[in-house]
């Protein structure tokens, strides 16, 4: 698979960017020219120059440095947030997916309960329920999105547990757990990978839109969607406003959902 993913320039360039951008966010205190939060009333909407390299914002800030500083709630949350979704899609997926019978059932039932409705506006209304912030945010999303990992992974174990190897630790006695451990997590990691690294841009958007909508990360924080909602109010008079956090956003989503097709595409057996 790495030799595959090697050869595949589209996943060479998707993961440089992604890299460049996560060592950005985790240095981005001494990569920043500016303070982020720092206002200058009487530098707003300034041109780019060598201070303001992007300019400054509606208050005077550093687009540039509110720019480099949103990549960590953006970006760390969202990964935050599908480990978490993994985690606990994963471990109902595998019981579901090992398991025969009433437990199999009951659990499947349940995820097809939480996969009938939409899933952004199901985020909205847990959202809704519980309140503003960064917390509820992630929280609401875990809550929706487990439910298709675990649809996923039960499918994938479901493939593996009829498997050679597998009878074969049954037949000498293994446990289930030591089968659980060391056979069928091992078989189903890689597709775990490329389905959280498919699902990565769609949960960046996820917060990125809640904070758009004021549901997210409270001003005055900078986040990429709350830069963009703090932009549009401007969209007439200075319209490049919207264009950092605008093209920042779509590039890492774009780079991570061409990664998990690469990713795919290396894990697949007919492409072998």
């Amino acid at each position: 698979m790495i030799r595959k993913l090697l050869k595949d320039k589209v996943a060479l360039v998707s993961m440089t960017i992604i890299f460049i951008t996560v060592l950005l966010g985790i240095f981005a205190p001494v990569v920043a020219p500016n303070d982020p939060m720092e206002t200058r009333i009487i530098q707003k909407y300034a041109s780019p120059d060598r201070e303001f390299p992007l300019g400054t914002d509606h208050l005077g800030r550093c687009q540039l440095s509110r720019l480099l500083h949103g990549i960590r709630p953006t970006i760390f949350l969202s990964l935050l947030t599908t480990v978490c979704t993994i985690t606990l899609g994963g471990l109902v997926g595998m019981i579901a997916g090992y398991s025969k019978g009433w437990l199999d059932e009951i659990i499947m039932r349940a995820v097809d309960v939480m996969l009938s409705f939409p899933s952004q506006v199901m985020v909205l209304a847990v959202v809704g329920m519980l309140g503003v912030g960064m917390r509820n945010v992630v929280i609401a999303t875990i809550a929706i999105k487990w439910a298709w990992y675990a649809r996923m992974i039960r499918s994938c174990v479901k493939r593996h547990t009829h498997q050679n190897y597998v009878n074969y630790a049954k037949a000498v006695g293994a446990s289930q757990s030591f089968i659980i451990i060391n056979h069928l997590i091992p078989a189903v990691l890689s597709e775990i990978v490329m389905l959280a690294s498919l699902d990565m841009g769609w949960v960046m958007i996820s917060i990125s839109t809640l904070s758009f909508l004021g549901l997210g990360i409270q001003p005055p924080a900078p986040e990429w969607g709350a830069m963009l909602s703090e932009a549009k109010n401007a969209l007439m008079t200075h319209p490049t406003q919207m264009l950092g956090p605008g093209i920042a956003l779509v590039l890492v989503v774009s780079s991570f959902n061409m990664l998990g097709d690469s990713l795919r595409d290396a894990l697949d057996p007919k492409e072998g």
